[in-house]
């Protein structure tokens, strides 16, 4: 066990991510709009975009030496980044424009603390459309660090996301779709194997 004196009094925050890339304006205008991310600076090697008050949120690094990746849906390193959204509607509102944008999840699912939705950029990178199902991070914590029923089951149920847009058009309530989703009434036909990324390449 670490020694708390050996952990930062006030840890930072954390900021950004970096990707390297070989699609540098095609990820750029991806990630504007799945994200609403908007460059700060965008120069013909490298673009640095938020969609908050931060200077930036991700950025994208083009360099003669990037390869194209090899096998990247099994190899180590990072799965995915995150969005999240405040409300129930706003996420799945968000879902529809992207769908009727030709971008879908590849995976979705309900992991108790967070309804989920995940898609894969154009390199190949997981990016997560969240909403807290508690609307409060602090007790979404105590549920996440106490409930048997995510220890038991940390990842989740898998819901069809269009099943939800459904759902709520016939008059479900959040919480009626969130339990719903969590007792596998949402359950596509044919859900995902496992939670490795697409392969693009």
């Amino acid at each position: 066990m670490t020694d708390r004196r050996d952990a930062p009094i006030i840890p930072p925050k954390l900021h950004h991510a970096t990707f390297l890339t070989l699609k540098l304006d095609e990820m750029v205008r991806w990630y504007g709009l799945v994200a609403g991310l908007k460059p700060v600076h965008y120069s013909e090697a490298a673009a640095w975009l938020t969609n908050d008050e931060a200077n930036h949120r991700i950025a994208l690094i083009s360099h003669p030496a990037i390869k194209r990746a090899v096998d990247k849906p099994t190899s180590a390193g990072l799965h995915h980044t995150a969005f999240e959204y405040e409300r129930f509607d706003q996420w799945l509102d968000n879902y529809v424009r992207l769908r009727d944008n030709g971008i879908v999840p590849f995976m979705c699912l309900d992991h108790g603390i967070t309804m989920s939705m995940y898609y894969a950029d154009p390199e190949g990178n997981g990016v997560e459309i969240q909403f807290d199902a508690f609307g409060d991070w602090a007790v979404s914590k105590e549920w996440m660090w106490a409930a048997r029923e995510f220890a038991e089951n940390p990842i989740g149920e898998w819901f069809d996301p269009d099943q939800l847009v459904e759902a709520r058009a016939q008059g479900l309530s959040e919480q009626d779709i969130h339990e719903g989703a969590r007792s596998g009434k949402f359950r596509p036909e044919n859900p995902p194997a496992d939670l490795l990324l697409p392969e693009v390449w």
